[in-house]
């Protein structure tokens, strides 16, 4: 079976809502990263012999509709007969565009795919129901940045399935006991260790600056060094009735997009490529929507009985901090060794654009993997209504 790798890999810096990415739209950051990931691949994209573009877009809802993947190749400069498709599986989506790529690769349907994701929350529109009667009132809205829209009267009818992600993170807190001093000690924790990667340059070399009005946007604008366990302490619970989850432990609303060329190994001799790492697995899982932070679990067991190897085997694991209470639930259920989970930080800092994250880890562990010198790496992140989504990369030196 064919071996797909991954190639270059680029991601913009993560805004907030509202913040520096603000006046850019979510096509033309895709288009920006896509064209990226090529030229650091060292093809040139006017000319590239692509056989796909797959991106992950949660919302999908306003500029980044109309498959955004393909609006992507042809604001990139890509050439018209490159095909793009975009996939959607909330916050993995970016995770899972990868993951299909490498399926096609190994299928031998692709040799070149590149693949990865794009949200702008701030930029998401709001929407309203079409009246289902000719002259009705236009029926309720919702805002499309994160949530539900249009929920089905099933889903309501079912106890908690339709919770809110704060709701959901508040429950997997009750569930294995997460306090709320353990949540703000690890958002603290992510806090520092963010500043300290964008103090030492280790996040540079993965960003591509995105121009804007007044320059060019090369930072992470989420990260607040300067949060302390007291500052979070003042915060209120978000959840009605709630005692752990705060705006203060949880990732926020954000915009970005990340990409990667993935390569099968004719094309790596064929047009000279340098690999950075190889796909090993790329796995999914679902379970109980409630409880949706510990997608996590699941979805790493599973890869890593698919691919044979074991915890002990894995240097550098990035996992996505939708919240702390659902990181630290994954990480004691897995046993993962807390000092190899997010030296960097995460999402909590970071942020957590839905439709890049999946991809913006991929190629944040890649860079880790080079600088610790780790053989293997998982990347692993929780999903909205229930999922979970894992991959392991083994280092190509």
């Amino acid at each position: 079976m064919p071996e797909a790798y991954l190639v270059g890999g680029v991601r913009t810096p993560v805004g907030r809502y509202g913040g520096t990415l603000a006046t850019v739209r979510p096509d033309d950051l895709a288009a920006l990263v896509v064209g990226e990931a090529v030229r650091r691949a060292g093809l040139d994209p006017a000319t590239a012999e692509l056989d796909e573009v797959i991106l992950g877009a949660a919302n999908q809802a306003g500029e980044d509709n109309r498959n955004v993947a393909r609006m992507a190749v042809l604001l990139a400069g890509l050439p018209d007969t490159v095909p793009g498709i975009t996939v959607n599986r909330l916050c993995a989506s970016g995770m899972s565009a990868v993951t299909m790529a490498a399926q096609a690769i190994r299928a031998g349907d692709a040799d070149l795919i590149v693949a990865g994701g794009v949200e702008s929350m701030t930029r998401a529109p709001w929407v309203q129901a079409k009246p289902e009667k000719a002259w009705a009132k236009p029926g309720a809205a919702f805002d499309t940045s994160i949530g539900w829209r249009f929920p089905n009267p099933r889903l309501l009818a079912r106890d908690k399935a339709t919770f809110t992600m704060p709701e959901t993170a508040e429950e997997v807190a009750r569930v294995d006991g997460i306090t709320r001093a353990e949540a703000d000690a690890f958002a603290v924790r992510s806090q520092q260790r963010a500043a300290a990667a964008i103090s030492a340059g280790r996040f540079a070399p993965e960003i591509v600056g995105v121009p804007v009005r007044d320059g060019e946007v090369l930072v992470d604008e989420g990260p607040r060094p300067d949060t302390t366990l007291e500052v979070l302490a003042r915060l209120r619970p978000v959840v009605a009735g709630g005692e752990v989850v705060t705006a203060g432990n949880s990732s926020a609303l954000n915009d970005g997009a990340s990409a990667v060329l993935v390569a099968s190994a004719a094309a790596v001799e064929r047009y000279g490529l340098t690999p950075r790492a190889r796909i090993v697995v790329g796995t999914s899982a679902g379970l109980a929507p409630e409880v949706m932070g510990l997608g996590p679990v699941p979805a790493t067991e599973k890869a890593l009985h698919r691919s044979g190897l074991s915890l002990d085997d894995l240097g550098s694991i990035e996992l996505n901090e939708a919240f702390a209470s659902q990181s630290l639930a994954c990480i004691r259920r897995l046993g993962l060794d807390e000092d190899r989970v997010n030296a960097d930080g995460g999402a909590i800092a970071l942020g957590h654009p839905l439709g890049s994250s999946g991809s913006r880890l991929l190629v944040t562990l890649m860079g880790r993997m080079e600088r610790e010198g780790s053989q293997y790496g998982l990347a692993t992140m929780c999903v909205g209504v229930g999922q979970g989504a894992a991959t392991i990369l083994e280092a190509v030196r």
